[in-house]
């Protein structure tokens, strides 16, 4: 008897829709799994016969069959355990398949019965409707990541006996009592602990107000990592699609904390400068999402910059303009969200004291070779470099005192509200994402503003780029104010966030 279960596979951040069905019919015993199939999934089946067993279900000695619809599609992962074994009781006649109608039933077996937690549920759970489902059925340690997504019908079961009962007679499985679910908390820092280092505040509130990337330059100990790690306290709340879009990246990597549904705060990654190019950008045999995803939505910090290899820095190129990574692998595309705000940091010489001349020990020569390890094009895609200088012994003794980050996060939250509104009809939330359409229409110059601007595109060589980037500052630091125009002011100051490059690497 034939019978077919709905279930999902994830690519990437998506997932697709794969039938299994099975067919039972009267000859040789066996068990044949067919529709280009993993290792994992070939593995099934004895997983799921001896789980069959164990949970006291008998099969009559048959020929059966199961199919992995479509066939083009290569299916891997543990996942389809569960939905494996309920396709074969439902040929045996063991479910009512009525209950079988828009349901997507995902999860892996123990030889015992019970169920395993598996990775990617989310982005199943937030695709369910595409596939015009309202039905789920998962492991138990899965149930509160699925019912984040609203409008679904989330049953948890411990066991496949429990989801067997549940398809034939209705009992939902008495789960235990649900945890409370565990917020991920971390040690809240402050701008006020940064002493000093205003023009640096001043830089990050930009930044973060336009979802800008920055670069540090400056010497040993001058605070640049401890403002880097203090720029996620000023960026706003995620909004529920965010939290969504972000989680679904650390569901694909069973990243989602102990109990917890969606990720609630914005990602602060800093990988070592030793990190390879595959583990930034993502990769593998199956791709997987690397550091630059996992910091959607939040900060990419980069420390020690040219101390990265350079072939794994230009791989940044590419994500900062698109916002996404994408990887080819057997004739399918995969796609990573990679909205990151870049934040990198670095010496501007080897010794680092550079141009100190009383302290640098470095050669002119090195000098040079140093900063030549960070290219043009990506000194080009960072929209502000400022320089962080050594904090004077007054300022370390003053008490702390300035702006918080609270109030900061404020006039972050107020700046970007503005952008919302008037980017609305254009699905863009921040200034960065403006393109020459935008750029026309919302950073229009004329008068003195236009020849001040070519008066310092030709002094200061700007490339097409570098001149939109700065429009793009200007219109932040204009929002930041509360102009409806881009005034001088606003110009010049984006402009000053330009000259640190033309002053280390205009000799390059």
């Amino acid at each position: 008897m034939f019978s077919k279960v709905l279930s999902a596979a994830v690519y990437g951040v998506q997932s697709r829709l794969v039938q299994v069905e099975a067919d039972t019919m009267e000859g040789l015993p066996s068990f044949s799994m067919v529709g280009y199939l993993s290792t994992q999934v070939r593995e099934a089946q004895d997983r799921v016969r001896t789980a069959l067993k164990n949970s006291g279900i008998y099969l009559q000695p048959k020929k059966i069959t199961v199919n992995l619809s479509p066939a083009d599609l290569h299916k891997s992962g543990t996942g389809f355990d569960l939905p494996i074994a309920v396709a074969i009781a439902a040929s045996y006649g063991m479910v009512k398949r009525e209950r079988l109608e828009n349901t997507i039933i995902v999860g892996e077996l123990s030889l015992n019965g019970k169920l395993n937690a598996v990775s990617g549920i989310l982005p199943i759970a937030a695709d369910a409707r595409k596939f015009h489902c309202s039905r789920m059925i998962v492991p138990c340690q899965n149930q509160r990541e699925a019912k984040a997504i609203q409008g679904l019908e989330v049953i948890g079961a411990g066991t496949l006996k429990e989801v067997l009962e549940y398809l034939q007679s209705g009992k939902t499985p008495e789960n235990p009592t649900e945890e409370k679910e565990e917020i991920q908390t971390e040690r809240q820092v402050d701008f006020l602990e940064v002493k000093g280092q205003e023009t640096a505040k001043r830089a990050a509130l930009i930044a973060a107000a336009g979802f800008h990337n920055l670069l540090m330059i400056g010497p040993p100990g001058s605070g640049k990592s401890m403002i880097a790690r203090r720029i996620g306290t000023i960026l706003p709340e995620l909004t529920l699609e965010e939290s969504i879009e972000l989680s679904r990246v650390y569901s694909v990597l069973g990243m989602i904390p102990a109990n917890g549904s969606l990720l609630r705060q914005r990602p602060y990654r800093a990988p070592h400068h030793t990190i390879t190019a595959r583990a930034l950008c993502g990769g593998g045999h199956v791709p997987k999402p690397g550091e630059i995803s996992l910091a959607h939505k939040g900060v990419l910090f980069l420390d020690e910059l040219p101390e990265f290899h350079r072939e794994t820095l230009e791989i940044l190129r590419q994500p900062l303009e698109s916002g996404e990574v994408q990887i080819a692998r057997a004739g399918y595309q995969y796609t990573f969200p990679s909205q990151f705000m870049l934040i990198g940091a670095m010496n501007p010489c080897p010794c680092g004291y550079y141009p100190d001349l009383s302290r640098c020990q470095c050669t002119c020569t090195e000098v040079k070779k140093y900063l030549g390890k960070i290219s043009q094009p990506l000194l080009d895609r960072m929209d502000m470099t400022i320089e962080v200088s050594r904090v004077p012994f007054l300022d370390l003794e003053k008490e702390s005192s300035g702006t918080s980050s609270e109030q900061m996060r404020r006039k972050v939250e107020s700046a970007r509200e503005i952008q919302k509104r008037r980017m609305l009809d254009r699905g863009k939330l921040f200034n960065s994402q403006m393109e020459t359409k935008e750029l026309e229409y919302f950073c229009r110059l004329d008068g003195k503003r236009t020849e001040f601007m070519k008066k310092a595109f030709d002094e200061m060589k700007l490339s097409a780029r570098g001149y939109a980037r700065v429009l793009k500052v200007a219109r932040t630091i204009a929002d930041l104010e509360g102009a409806e125009e881009i005034e001088l002011k606003h110009l010049q100051e984006a402009l000053c966030y330009r000259s640190t490059v033309h002053m280390y690497w205009k000799g390059r």
